[in-house]
């Protein structure tokens, strides 16, 4: 039961990472893993069947939710984006109650009250989240790819950077890529390598995994030095970590309708994204629930 769940909560994550405003951190943190994805991160050496035991579900989860909704949600962006983008502010929404109770809990455990710093770090994170959703970009797709050490290496690092900003609750991995100009190219490879899979095409199965393996080894670095920088603020400064963690979460929905296209909106996709809204919010708030005895276990 417990592999479903997390399975369940991995694909949720899975598919936060690849809409542009949404966080993946920010669903890691609503669907109350992220400090346990960290953790088994960091000990993934030192406790390594526990972490594998960990991490398994859920990344299997987040690789099937890429996977899958890399065909379906450019869709419903482009054809739906109002009822869509609701869809995930309320998942998020619903989430926020799971951030505000541990936070309060290390501001006792710390003795401490809502202090300046904590407003300031609140503050500054808030902004930065927003700015980044108002920056324009330029975008490179798929075909533009022409495998050479430059792009090889390019890839990498945009991994590192990506992957960094996807463990950040509130920060946008995709918005980020997305800065930079790779986010189509990344996602049209992804559905080319499964197309080229179904159809057993090994050339251009070949090209996908010269693009997405120097890419992905990227993530891994990023993922496992953000990883240990946040527990170190975790451990040394929980309050204020809180604070601006709960400041770049309260801006993603800003950042989520500020990346939404403006297509198809009237009466129906309005009422029908403010059902989606509440209900998502609702789900996430009985989900975090329901399942919060056997996260603690």
């Amino acid at each position: 039961m417990k592999f479903l769940i997390d399975l369940l909560k991995g694909m949720v994550v899975g598919v936060a990472n690849i809409i542009p405003g949404v966080s993946g951190g920010t669903m890691m943190v609503t669907m109350g893993i992220y400090q346990k994805i960290i953790g088994a991160i960091n000990n993934l050496f030192r406790h390594f069947k526990q972490s594998i035991l960990t991490l398994l579900p859920i990344g299997i989860g987040m690789v099937a939710g890429i996977g899958v909704f890399s065909y379906i949600l450019p869709y419903c962006l482009e054809n739906q984006p109002l009822p869509t983008s609701l869809c995930f502010i309320g998942l998020i929404l619903g989430g926020i109650p799971f951030i505000i109770k541990p936070a309060s809990q290390s501001l006792k455990s710390e003795g401490k009250h809502i202090s300046f710093q904590h407003v300031i770090a609140f503050l500054i994170l808030f902004g930065i989240a927003v700015a980044m959703a108002f920056m324009s970009e330029t975008e490179t797709h798929s075909a533009a790819f022409n495998l050479n050490i430059v792009l090889v290496i390019e890839l990498f690092i945009i991994g590192v950077i990506a992957s960094a900003t996807m463990v950040i609750p509130g920060v946008s991995g995709s918005l980020v890529l997305m800065l930079l100009g790779f986010y189509s190219g990344i996602i049209e490879t992804i559905r080319d390598f499964i197309d080229s899979l179904i159809s057993f095409n090994a050339s251009a199965l070949l090209h996908c995994v010269g693009i997405l393996l120097p890419f992905g080894i990227g993530v891994v670095v990023g993922i496992f030095a953000v990883s240990k920088l946040i527990e170190w603020l975790f451990e040394k400064h929980p309050s204020v970590t809180y604070s601006a963690i709960l400041g770049l979460i309260l801006a993603s929905p800003i950042g989520i309708l500020a990346k939404m296209k403006h297509n198809n909106i009237n009466a129906v996709s309005i009422i029908a994204g403010i059902i989606l809204l509440v209900g998502c919010t609702w789900f996430t708030y009985w989900f975090g629930k329901k399942t919060e005895n056997i996260e603690n276990k």
